[in-house]
């Protein structure tokens, strides 16, 4: 009789080690921190050295090694490929990737140029590259992976405009635009690596406002929330660890929104 695995096992991500982009910053941190106290061994990845090396020292240890921090600016080719290299050097392995960073542009819809909404676009070219990189590296292991990507319930679903009117700029529709096209890459890119034991998915976050964010503007959004508050960033770590562990071993190709009902109107 063929032993089923307990959730403990399930949910463990001990003697894995994920990547992810971006980890030093206001939600990134969190997910990162989620990933270490599920027990893997955590490389974070940053544009700056100095701000990734100790993103990765504050994690909490774990037992399979230590945690890396490597460079990478996900908008140059050259540098995705050092800094996967790198953080393959450090490890041994890459298991799970979470594509989280984002280079962003404040412009909406009224004053967004084309250099302005072309370059916001070009975050989804730098996570499609990580991506198989990914993949490649895995399947050339004989071993199995999971690819994570940060989306957006603005991937989904339009803003309200009267949250920011008067206030701050409208919510950017380059940034709606990636995160809407962030959704279909996954499932494309579930389908064809499926095959390949890699798993696909996206992590679609609703209001996590940070503390420099206009105060407000955040009453506004509570407002449209049916849950009537914003999210706090360790309300991620659980629905990132079931994406990144065997819990979700028959998962790929999907979107799990943690947006306290945002959508659901």
């Amino acid at each position: 009789m063929q032993s089923e695995p307990t959730i403990q096992d399930l949910f463990s991500l001990s003697g894995k080690t994920a990547l992810i982009s971006g980890g030093s910053g206001w939600l990134g941190g969190a997910m990162a921190r989620g990933l270490a106290e599920a027990g893997a061994r955590v490389i974070v990845s940053s544009r700056d050295a100095g701000r990734a090396t100790a993103a990765a020292a504050a994690l909490p240890p774990v037992a399979t090694g230590s945690h890396g921090g490597v460079v990478i600016d996900h908008l140059v080719p050259a540098s995705i490929e050092a800094g996967f290299d790198e953080a393959v050097k450090q490890a041994g392995q890459i298991d799970i990737l979470v594509n989280n960073a984002h280079a962003g542009d404040a412009h909406d819809w009224s004053n967004a140029s084309a250099e302005d909404f072309n370059a916001v676009l070009a975050n989804a070219s730098g996570w499609f590259l990580l991506a198989r990189r990914l993949r490649e590296h895995v399947v050339a292991r004989g071993a199995t992976g999971s690819v994570i990507n940060i989306g957006s319930m603005y991937g989904q679903v339009a803003s309200y405009p009267d949250a920011y009117a008067d206030l701050v700029p409208a919510s950017p529709v380059s940034y709606h635009t990636l995160k809407g096209g962030i959704l279909h890459m996954t499932r494309h890119l579930a389908v064809y690596w499926a095959a390949d034991r890699v798993r696909v998915n996206c992590l679609s976050p609703g209001p996590f406002p940070g503390p420099s964010a206009n105060r407000e503007m955040v009453a506004r959004l509570e407002k449209k929330s049916p849950m009537g508050r914003m999210g706090s960033p360790h309300e991620l770590k659980g629905a990132l660890v079931f994406l990144a562990s065997e819990a979700s071993s028959y998962v790929t190709g999907q979107n799990l929104t943690v947006d306290g009902g945002w959508t659901a109107w």
